[in-house]
């Protein structure tokens, strides 16, 4: 079974080899890589917790998890295999677990993403992930995943209408960052709209004080998952599928683009592996996350890079040992704080969702039926809304896009 994982074509490196290869260019890659993971996909996780009722000690173990379990994922993965292997969390299925903990206990989530690890496992060691992604529409699929992210960038409007004082300058510097491509090389626009709103926070006198003098480490809280059939049919499916399709699939052509092969079984299983772990303590997925490989690669020569994604592994460890502190100081500012800068990290991956659906013109019906019965956010059978948009838009387009499906097969 496991036959179909791809071996290291070569040996690890030692440590006289790495410090040889590291150099002020992959820290400078890795640290920036994993400043963009702690801001706004961490805003996304507080974000999402807060609105499922989750408590500071269980956001905080669920910030360590993905933080220190992929920390050690990509020093591992990277090393072994000498390539930029960072790997994260998943984004889009953070954002599926919102709506599902509005109906749904957080042991029934858990429960949700202890049977993903096992999927995951099993498609990455059979070798079926690479079939999966030939078979399944991506349009329907990023429909579905464009019309879970959208709540986003709703949320992005409503706090500059609800608190322009700090949304507004935020969302200033994110579009003066993001307007000048020189600027935003020296500042990345997300991470600029993080410094200004803290400066305007500060400013303004808008955070618990009581939050500023604290430090913790982790304390992971290990949580018994409880099983129902409606959060396994609702979460599983679209769980796995963002993690093996959307994260997997875009942090394998992310690296390609830069003549790295990322191997896709064992990142699959890896991410299984992950998955299980991260469950332990209330944690989502891990995925071979496309952003922070951008980042990693972007510069340096292309047998070095590997340091890059061991440095960005070792942060992740570090801020995961301090995760309570970080979650209860993002916490102590206004929730407008925490809305703004989870919209503005997913403006470029909504803006891209909706090119993936409707840019190439197949499955277009499939994809705007996903997008509609998602974000339309009704549950039927107590089964989520992004089940039954995937499952929506499959069905039309089987009945009315079928030349689609035959040049797709064709295709394959």
């Amino acid at each position: 079974m496991f036959a179909h994982l791809e071996r290291p074509t070569g040996a690890a490196p030692g440590l006289r080899e790495i410090f040889a290869d590291f150099g002020p260019t992959y820290f400078a890659n890795g640290l920036i890589a994993f400043i963009f993971a702690a801001t706004g996909p961490v805003a996304i996780i507080l974000s999402v917790g807060t609105r499922g009722g989750l408590s500071q000690a269980q956001l905080a173990s669920w910030v360590f998890g993905v933080f220190f379990i992929n920390g050690l994922i990509s020093i591992g993965m990277s090393w072994r295999y000498k390539a930029p292997l960072g790997f994260a969390w998943t984004i889009p299925g953070t954002v599926l677990v919102g709506p599902a903990l509005q109906h749904l206990s957080f042991a029934e989530v858990i429960g949700a993403f202890y049977a993903t690890s096992l999927l995951i496992l099993v498609m990455g060691a059979s070798g079926w992930v690479k079939r999966l992604m030939a078979l399944l529409p991506m349009p329907i699929v990023m429909g579905m995943v464009a019309g879970v992210f959208l709540r986003f960038g709703l949320d992005l409007v409503r706090a500059l209408n609800s608190d322009v004082a700090i949304a507004a300058p935020m969302t200033i510097a994110f579009i003066a960052l993001s307007a000048r491509p020189s600027w935003g090389k020296r500042m990345p626009p997300v991470i600029g709209a993080l410094l200004t709103g803290a400066v305007v926070l500060g400013a303004l006198g808008r955070v618990d004080t009581a939050a500023l003098g604290s430090f913790s480490f982790a304390q992971p809280l290990f949580q018994a998952p409880a099983w129902s059939v409606g959060a396994l049919v609702e979460l599983v499916v679209p769980l796995a599928i963002t993690v093996l399709v959307v994260q997997n699939g875009q942090g394998v052509a992310v690296l390609k683009a830069v003549k790295h092969e990322a191997p896709v079984n064992t990142s699959a299983f890896v991410s299984g592996l992950g998955a299980a772990v991260a469950a332990s303590v209330g944690a989502v997925s891990s995925c071979l996350t496309g952003p922070a490989n951008a980042l990693i690669t972007s510069s340096g020569e292309h047998g070095r890079q590997y340091t890059a994604a061991i440095a960005f592994g070792t942060l992740a460890v570090l801020f995961g040992l301090v995760a309570p502190t970080f979650t209860g100081l993002m916490l102590a500012t206004p929730k407008e704080f925490i809305m703004v800068l989870g919209g503005l990290a997913m403006l470029r991956v909504l803006q891209a969702s909706f090119i993936a659906s409707f840019g190439s013109g197949k499955f277009t019906l499939g994809a705007l039926v996903s997008l509609l019965v998602t974000v339309a956010d009704i549950s039927i059978l107590n089964i989520g809304a992004a089940f039954w948009g995937l499952v929506a838009g499959f069905v039309v387009s089987w009945l009315i896009e079928k030349r689609d499906f035959v040049a797709q097969s064709a295709a394959a």
